[in-house]
Formats: C-alpha cells, sequence, structure tokens
C-alpha cells in the first residue's frame, strides 16, 4: 500500500487468498435509521464495504463515506438525495482509503465535499498508488474501480470543522495519526453518535497497514491514545468503519486489544526476540484469545508496526 509502483508493493499475507472476495457492493436498501434522521447503510460483513451514515439537519444532509468506485458512490449519492428532498447534500470521509472515498467524484456537482488536511494530503499523494495497488486485486474491485480517480475536496479544515446542518451540529474532528495520517471522526453530539472509521471495527482484529518502506503513518501507540480519548466522550452509539454498529464496548474492545497487542509485543522485544519469533507467538495469543475474530493477518503487520516503535 503506498507511494511506491504497484508491481513492487506488498499485498498483506493472506487477503486474497483461497477464495477471491466477494463483489464489494454497497446496498442502500438496507438502511437503518439509528437515531432522527440519522441513518446508517450497514456493511453487512461483507470485505471493503464501509458503515455508510446518512445525518440529517432542516436544512442540509451529511454522507458519511461513498463505498468503493462510481457505482456504489451512484447509489450512495441517489439514495441520500430522495432522502435529502431538496435540502443541501455535504460529503465527508472518514480517511483516504478507496473503499471510504473513491467514490466521491460521483458527488462533485451535487455535493461539497469536506475533509481535514491530512487525508486531503493522503488522498493526493498516496490515494494514486492505493487506486492502483487495489486494481491489481482483478476481479469485482477491479471493475468498480473502472474510470475512478483520487478525488480532491472542496473544503478542507485544519484539524477541526463544526458543520451546521440546521438543528443539528456535526462535529469533524481530525484524530491525528492512528489507523492513518489522516484519520478523522464524525461526532453527532444531539444523537450522541460517532462514526470512527477504521480507527474501530467489530468482529475482527485491527487493520494495520503497515508495509515499510512504502507505507509507515499507521501508528499503534498513538491510535491507543486516540482511542482512550474517544471513549472518554461516551458516544451512545459507535459506528465503526466496518462491523456491526455498537455502544462505547466497540471503542474499548478495539482499545483493549491494541494494548493486549502492544503489551505483548514489547515484553518480547525486551527480551531482543526476533520479531519473526515474535509475531508468531503473539499471533497464536491473540488468536486463542479472540478465536471468533476475522482478519488475522493483520496481527503480523501490527507486531511489525509496535516493534518499530518500541525502539522509536
Amino acid at each position: 500500500m503506498a507511494d511506491a509502483p504497484m508491481s513492487d508493493n506488498p499485498v498483506p499475507d493472506g487477503f486474497l487468498s483461497g477464495e477471491p472476495l466477494p463483489d464489494p457492493a454497497v446496498r442502500p436498501a438496507g438502511a437503518e435509521e439509528i437515531a432522527p434522521d440519522l441513518l446508517v447503510i450497514p456493511n453487512r460483513g461483507v470485505p471493503l464495504v464501509p458503515n455508510i451514515g446518512i445525518i440529517g439537519g432542516t436544512r442540509a444532509v451529511l454522507v458519511v463515506e461513498t463505498g468503493i468506485g462510481t457505482a456504489n458512490a451512484e447509489q450512495v449519492l441517489a439514495f441520500a438525495a430522495e432522502v435529502a428532498k431538496g435540502r443541501k447534500l455535504y460529503l465527508t470521509t472518514t480517511h483516504f482509503h478507496p473503499e471510504h472515498a473513491f467514490g466521491a467524484h460521483v458527488f462533485a456537482d451535487d455535493a461539497t465535499y469536506v475533509v481535514n488536511r491530512a487525508q486531503a494530503d493522503d488522498l493526493r499523494t498516496k490515494g494514486p498508488s492505493y487506486l492502483e495497488m487495489f486494481r491489481s486485486f482483478g476481479g469485482a474491485i477491479a471493475r468498480r474501480l473502472e474510470g475512478v480517480r483520487p478525488p480532491t475536496p472542496d473544503l478542507i479544515h485544519d484539524g477541526g470543522h463544526d458543520l451546521d446542518l440546521g438543528g443539528r451540529t456535526v462535529r469533524l474532528r481530525a484524530t491525528g495519526r492512528g489507523h492513518t495520517k489522516g484519520d478523522q471522526v464524525v461526532e453527532v453530539p444531539d444523537a450522541g453518535v460517532l462514526f470512527t472509521g477504521d480507527l474501530a471495527e467489530t468482529g475482527q482484529f485491527a487493520i494495520f497497514p503497515w508495509f515499510p518502506p512504502y507505507d509507515t503513518d499507521v501508528s499503534g501507540v498513538r491510535w491507543l491514545t486516540v482511542l482512550d480519548r474517544l471513549a472518554g466522550g461516551r458516544p451512545r452509539v459507535v459506528v465503526p468503519g466496518h462491523g456491526e454498529v455498537g455502544g462505547p464496548a466497540v471503542l474499548t474492545d478495539v482499545r483493549d486489544y491494541l494494548r493486549e497487542l502492544r503489551d505483548e509485543t514489547w515484553r518480547r522485544r525486551d527480551s531482543a526476540m526476533g520479531e519473526d519469533v515474535i509475531a508468531a507467538e503473539v499471533g497464536a495469543l491473540l488468536i486463542e484469545r479472540h478465536p471468533e475474530w476475522e482478519g488475522r493477518e493483520w496481527i503480523e503487520r501490527g507486531v511489525g508496526c509496535l516493534c518499530a516503535e518500541h525502539s522509536a
């Protein structure tokens, strides 16, 4: 993943092993209202499909995430326009990864696209290479990315932006480096709802896009700090990047896992164990503790990240 040519770019071990990934199709018909005038199009456990938000006020509607590619985004836009019934449309994304943001071009004539500066930088500097890498997965993913280009935001904020939708203010907040350099959360204070992007997910091991020397922006240490701060805000409902919508435990479960991962990795690093041995031991231990979770290939990436941070 990242700034190098895709032919030289590593794909995570096991990411495409076995059966091909299913078509990452967004299904707006399955939208669920989790608060008044606040809908979530759930990802239904399908890989590379994010949870998508539609947040309404009296004057405007904010869409959170687009799904991957033009056709998905067209469906999301059509659904949002139907919900909006003439209200102004805004779009934001939680970070630059293709399944979250690489449909934003579809909204260009219909919505104002708002993101934080670090995410805008990621879209500009890393977007093209991530696009090529995802196309290299082939199949339905490549087809959905035909003709897609990295999007350009209309409005860029420096860390925080309060969006007045009319009777409802939505807070866009850059978190600082965690899952990516440009992570942003979306808070709906009147409803007690928090959209986290891939800072939190349910039913799987945390995704560490750790691919040195191509991409090393993920930080397990800072990610932990971010989740501590978000959990301290005590949201009533947490919409993760992927997986089922839940309560505050969505945040604390991921935070506790990251703490486990850090502590088990650093304990072994202190004993001068090699990274391969650490990854094997920590992976076995955490799979035993969380046997129902998916995405086991990300444990090794997390160990590599935290080994680097141990000596930083």
